[in-house]
């Protein structure tokens, strides 16, 4: 069985994908995955949606906004296999800013992940549940940034607080002038990252997606039993710019907070808080039911 996946943009919080290439489980069911390169976020959703893709892999986000915009067929995306179960985002700024809450956000230049708009929806979510006013906020928010240049914004004294992902919150609180001022996966459940196909590739290919389902689940059993120092030695070719260790301080930072998922059944309590984090944020008009958007292997009672 051969199997098309596409490979979503780099990062850290993919680990997960990036062993399951070097360890070769999925050739060992039986399957022949051809990886295809990374491109921009979320850039083979068109690709599976037509057909020339079998799989790729990020934010049920684009599977729910994809339902809340168009009719129901053979296209319409879904997802399995849940990997990244908890937000992999931080807040970071000095030391000098002191205890920090959510709530001091209002009088404070904030910039905002510019590369996904998935965070800045779920921030959004966790600042309405205490109550927060997100207008106020969103007034002085700094739009635009890359996160390399919230870096830079930040060092320079232009920013008070950035939004980061691994390896580049690690490379800020090196610094003994920086704290972490918030941790998104504190919330709780949300599923931040799948597998995703077609509807018509569930049908064709749904004994060759139900084997990779499995590998999912032997390679988290796996994953979880290992040192960080063991991970690294599988995937730091896949972060040639990185330092080892500095690799090594980010996938340990990301096993401790519990962002990766110890089974590859999806959590409806995590993919309902993302429904409500889209939702409220306005990127989809309706809630979006859990049923419609998963395969077989993760509908309810099942």
């Amino acid at each position: 069985m051969t199997l098309t996946l596409a490979e979503n943009f780099r990062a850290i919080f993919y680990t997960p994908f990036y062993l399951l290439k070097t360890l070769g489980l999925a050739e060992q069911a039986g399957l022949a995955l051809e990886w295809l390169p990374p491109g921009s976020p979320g850039g083979a959703i068109d690709a599976i949606k037509a057909g020339s893709v079998d799989l790729t892999w990020g934010g049920p986000m684009r599977v729910m906004k994809d339902h809340d915009t168009t009719p129901a067929d053979g296209q319409s995306l879904l997802c399995f296999g849940e990997v990244v179960a908890r937000d992999p985002f931080f807040l970071v700024g000095k030391k000098t800013l002191g205890h920090f809450e959510l709530a001091h956000l209002h009088q404070l230049r904030l910039a905002l992940v510019s590369e996904v708009p998935t965070p800045w929806l779920c921030l959004q979510a966790d600042l309405r549940d205490q109550g927060l006013n997100v207008p106020e906020i969103e007034a002085s928010l700094k739009r635009g940034l890359s996160m390399p240049e919230q870096i830079q914004a930040l060092k320079a004294g232009s920013l008070d607080v950035a939004q980061l992902f691994e390896p580049l919150a690690s490379e800020v609180l090196a610094d003994p002038a920086y704290q972490l001022l918030y941790a998104a996966h504190t919330r709780g459940p949300t599923v931040y990252t799948t597998l995703i196909c077609s509807r018509a590739g569930w049908d064709k290919h749904h004994a060759a997606f139900t084997t990779l389902n499995q590998v999912l689940g032997t390679l988290q059993t796996w994953m979880h039993a290992q040192t960080p120092a063991t991970i690294v030695t599988h995937v730091r070719s896949f972060f040639p710019e990185l330092h080892a260790q500095h690799l090594e301080q980010a996938i340990a930072r990301y096993l401790r907070n519990g962002i990766w998922a110890q089974s590859p059944k999806m959590s409806q309590a995590g993919f309902d808080r993302l429904s409500y984090s889209l939702h409220s944020g306005k990127f989809i008009r309706t809630p979006i039911d859990f049923a419609s958007c998963v395969t077989p292997l993760d509908q309810p009672n099942t």
